[in-house]
Order: structure tokens, then C-alpha cells, then sequence
């Protein structure tokens, strides 16, 4: 069974209709489709989710039939794969959805970990007496799954104790971890694989504080896995959502932060292009204000193979929307990631033509929060083309400092 959430801001759910046995669900301003939205950007027939079974293997995909547009996360399509936790928007600014599986209730009990002691609260995840698990949902490998932190279009994400402290690939003992799964429909597709393996390939040769530190890759029931460093802390996008646009002294901060752990990563050997730089892979330390950057699955080594377009709507500049990033794509993503923190609105907003003849580029003219200074230096890291952008991360740091 499928739901579909109407959201406010991305956030609150407003409205949601689920439909138990159906293949087929419409979606318009028309009063005979199965969720109707009366907003004027809607068309009367927008877009059809059809449920597609292939060598026994179910999944959904989306057909736009608007005339301005559907953007599934962000970009811009005409017909997609749809997984759990996807958002659909009915054109650019229009109302936003939230796809959603859901999966049959468990009635199985927790599993115990045998700690017997009283005392405890409800929602005590640890005994505190001992320490060990109180509930445990399952166990994959060593690790015991004490809770789902999330579920996403690539997989699921749990939070998870160590049982063997001994066995993880780590510079010191750690028992609290994340653990990342790849949904099963996703394990069929050949691209969703290669970019799982290449999350685990590059983060086992990362060594930086700005990164996660990677623990275990494995496979388990046909399943693959990924063990990570749990980070206390929020993304950017869902704070800036949540609390409002920020200052210019924090956006600067972050930002900079952004460019240290970009240098560290345009320096490997080869250069690596992380590809996917957003607010929302910009997570935020509780304990230090420290900025992490997280999902690699769309790396690249500088001299390997052309790829396929990998990239947010807005954050993504002219070459890696046709396959060819450079370092300086990297760079560019900080243009929009300043926009985004300084108006909390998309920086596809403020991106179009000035003449017919000229090139796409963000008009910031009329945002008080942005400096003139600032946006001197966000026109030049999001130049059309990337030679004329700074060259390295460090430089444009020090544009940033200057600011």
C-alpha cells in the first residue's frame, strides 16, 4: 500500500490519503482524480503514479502529464522511478508531496538483551545501571538495531550498538554507530549498486573531521550494508526550514567550513568531486557547531569514466548537469548552499536569463540579507563557465572570510 502526505513547507503534514490495493493513482485539479489539489499551478490532470511489476519485483513510477512541470527531489521529470520517502512537487512552486510505502505493522516483540535490571524508563534506550540495550528491533551482523532513524529513496537508516568492539575497522572502540541499508528495490538496479559500493570504496580512505569516519561494509541476507560515525546534529536545510533564513556571520562559518573539507577532498589522489553539495548534506554538530559533509554515494575520481547526471535542482552547475564535473563544480554548489541559508527559499528562484542571448545565472540584486561584497563573490563561484570561477576551495574561503 502506497500513502501520499500533502506537505507544508516540506514539513507538516496538511492532508493524507492512502490506497490499499491500487495500481494506478491520478493526481490533478480535476474532481475525478484520486487526490485532487486546487491549486492554479496544477493541471487538471498532472501526473499518474502506476504501480509496475517486472521478473517479481514491484515498484512505482511516476508520468508527468503537466504542462508546468513535475520535479521529483528537486529535478525536473517526465517520467521516474519513485521509491519511499521521494517528494513530488506539481510545478515549481507548487504543492508538494511525500511518497510514501507503507510496510505491514510488525507484531513480533522486541528482542530482549538480557539486562534484567529495574529502574528504567519507557524510553530509556540503555539501561542505567549497566548500560547495555533495553529494546533491541533486530539484529543484523554484531550489531543490534535499537531504532529507524529514517527511510530514503536509496535505503534505511537505523541506529545500532556494537555488540563486538573488536571487529569494526576503527582507530578507536566505538559501540554506538549508524547503520545503513540498501532497500531492496534498489538492489536491482545497476547504478543504485555501484553508487552504494563507491560510498564504501571512498569513505574507507577518508580521514578528515568534517567526515563521518566509516566502521563496516558487508552483506548480509542479500542485503548490503554500510557502518558509520553517528553525528548529534541537524542538516542545514532542516534547521534553516525550521528556525528561518540565518545571519551572515553563521552562513559565512559553515560555509567555510564546507571549503576545508572540500580542499581536503580536491586534494586526494586522484581529486575527488563529491557532486551533491546541498544544504541537506550539510549536517550541523549540536556539541561544536561543527559542519559535516555526508552522503557520498555520488562521488567521482577525477580520470575515471564519464557519468551520469548526479545533482540537486539549483546547486547544480551547466558541466555536471551533462555528465563532466570538475572540481569547480563543487565550488559552485556554495553559491546557491549561501543563497539557501541566507533567504531560506530554493536559489531556483533567483536563476534566469537577463537577455535572451546570455547565459542562466542567480540575481541576488534585491536580497537585503546578501552583501554586495557576497554577492560579488557568489556571482563568481557560480559563473556558467568553471575557469572563470575560484580555482580551489581555499581561495574561495578566503572570498568568504573577506566578507
Amino acid at each position: 500500500m502506497i500513502a501520499l502526505i500533502l506537505l507544508k513547507e516540506q514539513q507538516s503534514e496538511l492532508q493524507r490519503w492512502s490506497f490499499p490495493g491500487k495500481t494506478i493513482v491520478k493526481i490533478g485539479r480535476s474532481p475525478d482524480n484520486d487526490v485532487v489539489l486546487t491549486d492554479s499551478l496544477v493541471s487538471r490532470y498532472h501526473l499518474e503514479l502506476r504501480q509496475i511489476t517486472n521478473s517479481g519485483i514491484t515498484t512505482w513510477r511516476l508520468f508527468n502529464q503537466g504542462t508546468n512541470g513535475t520535479f521529483l527531489n528537486d529535478v525536473l521529470v517526465e517520467e521516474a522511478m519513485v521509491f519511499d520517502g521521494a517528494l513530488i512537487q506539481l510545478a515549481q512552486g507548487g504543492p508538494v508531496l511525500k511518497f510514501q510505502v507503507s510496510e505491514p505493522v510488525s507484531t513480533a516483540a522486541p528482542i530482549s538483551s538480557g539486562c534484567k535490571h529495574a529502574g528504567n524508563l519507557p524510553d530509556n534506550l540503555f539501561c542505567i545501571h549497566c548500560g547495555q540495550p533495553l529494546k533491541v528491533q533486530q539484529v543484523i551482523h554484531q550489531y543490534q538495531v535499537l531504532r529507524t532513524l529514517g527511510r530514503g529513496g536509496m535505503g534505511t537508516t537505523y541506529l545500532a550498538w556494537n555488540r563486538d568492539l573488536t571487529s569494526l575497522v576503527s582507530t578507536r572502540p566505538i559501540s554506538l554507530l549508524v547503520l545503513k541499508e540498501m532497500n531492496a528495490d534498489m538492489a536491482q538496479i545497476e547504478k543504485a549498486r555501484e553508487l552504494f559500493a563507491r560510498e564504501a570504496d571512498t569513505l574507507k580512505k577518508l580521514d578528515h573531521p568534517g567526515i563521518p569516519q566509516f566502521f563496516d561494509s558487508f552483506i548480509e541476507d542479500d542485503k548490503k550494508y554500510l557502518a558509520m560515525e553517528l553525528i548529534h546534529g541537524q542538516d542545514l536545510e532542516k534547521r534553516v526550514l525550521k528556525q528561518g533564513p540565518c545571519t551572515l556571520e553563521q552562513a559565512v562559518d559553515w560555509t567555510s567550513q564546507t571549503c576545508d573539507i572540500l580542499s581536503y577532498l580536491h586534494n586526494q589522489d586522484p581529486p575527488i568531486i563529491h557532486r551533491d553539495i546541498k544544504p541537506a548534506n550539510l549536517l550541523l554538530r549540536h556539541l561544536d557547531n561543527r559542519i559535516f559533509l555526508i552522503d557520498f554515494g555520488a562521488v567521482k575520481e577525477i580520470g575515471t569514466p564519464l557519468g551520469t547526471r548526479i545533482g540537486a535542482e539549483g546547486y547544480s552547475p551547466p558541466e555536471q548537469n551533462i555528465g563532466s564535473p570538475v572540481i569547480q563544480s563543487d565550488l559552485y554548489a556554495i553559491g546557491p548552499t549561501l543563497i539557501f541559508l541566507l533567504t531560506s527559499e530554493s536559489p531556483y528562484k533567483y536563476y534566469r536569463k537577463s537577455h535572451r542571448n546570455q547565459p542562466y545565472r542567480f540575481h541576488l540584486e534585491n536580497i537585503p540579507t546578501i552583501t554586495p561584497q557576497l554577492r560579488s563573490v557568489i556571482e563568481k563561484v557560480t559563473a556558467h563557465k568553471p575557469r572563470d570561477r575560484f580555482l580551489t576551495a581555499l581561495e574561495l574561503k578566503q572570498a568568504l572570510a573577506n566578507c
